[in-house]
Parts: structure tokens; sequence; C-alpha cells
């Protein structure tokens, strides 16, 4: 059974940095696109980062130049490295795992996702 689980959200203050992670059991991923989605209320699910199995990065413009995603394949894990965050960041972020994708990882795609970490920033 694959399981994706994620760590690191929290409460911080605008401009702060949190360090979000995946691990990711019971298959590898170092073939497949990983990133992170996030939901905040009201709204539909986005896309934020995601890395290809060969390292490639994409980046919505919102969080670019703020936010780095990282892939550890020997760890089979995915990280996301959020400075100068800012409230409209709050969200619940989601990693996910594209089921047959090497390169890309969207919405649309077919992909496992865990459960959701919270992310709140204060004014």
């Amino acid at each position: 059974q694959v399981q994706l689980v994620e760590s690191g959200g929290g409460l911080v203050q605008a401009g702060g940095s949190l360090r979000l992670s995946c691990a990711a059991s019971g298959r590898t991923f170092s073939s497949s696109a990983m990133g992170w989605f996030r939901q905040a209320p009201g709204k539909e699910r986005e896309f934020v980062a995601s890395t290809s199995y060969s390292g490639s990065t994409y980046y919505r413009d919102a969080v670019k130049g703020r936010f780095t995603i990282s892939r550890d394949n020997a760890k089979n894990a995915v990280h996301l490295h959020m400075n100068n965050l800012k409230p409209e960041d709050t969200a619940v972020y989601y990693c996910a795992a594209s089921k047959a994708s090497p390169v890309f990882l969207t919405t649309f795609t077919d992909n496992y996702w865990g459960q959701g970490t919270q992310v709140t920033v204060s004014s």
C-alpha cells in the first residue's frame, strides 16, 4: 500500500520560514514526478511546485524565488523549503507523486496523495 506522509507544517509569522517533508512508502518514486499542492479554505487545490525524476523543478509564479523543492531518492522523499512566507500562503499543503509520469505533476495527472499538513502564516 502506497503512503505519502507529510510533516513540518505549522504556524509562522509573515516573513518566516518552514520546511515541509514528505516520506513515501509502498513503492519507489525515483522514476516519478513528485511535488506539492495546496488548498486554501473555499478555494480549489492548486499546484505549488514539482520535481521531475531527473531533478528539474517547476513552480507556480507566486512562489518563485521564495520556495525551493528538493528530492531525496535514497530516502524516497521530497521536501519544500518555504521562505519569506506570506499570509496568502496559508493553506493545507499536500504531497503528491505521479503514478506514471516521470516529468509532470498536475491536478489532472493520476497521482498518489498525502493527507495534507496545515500551514498558517499570520500577518
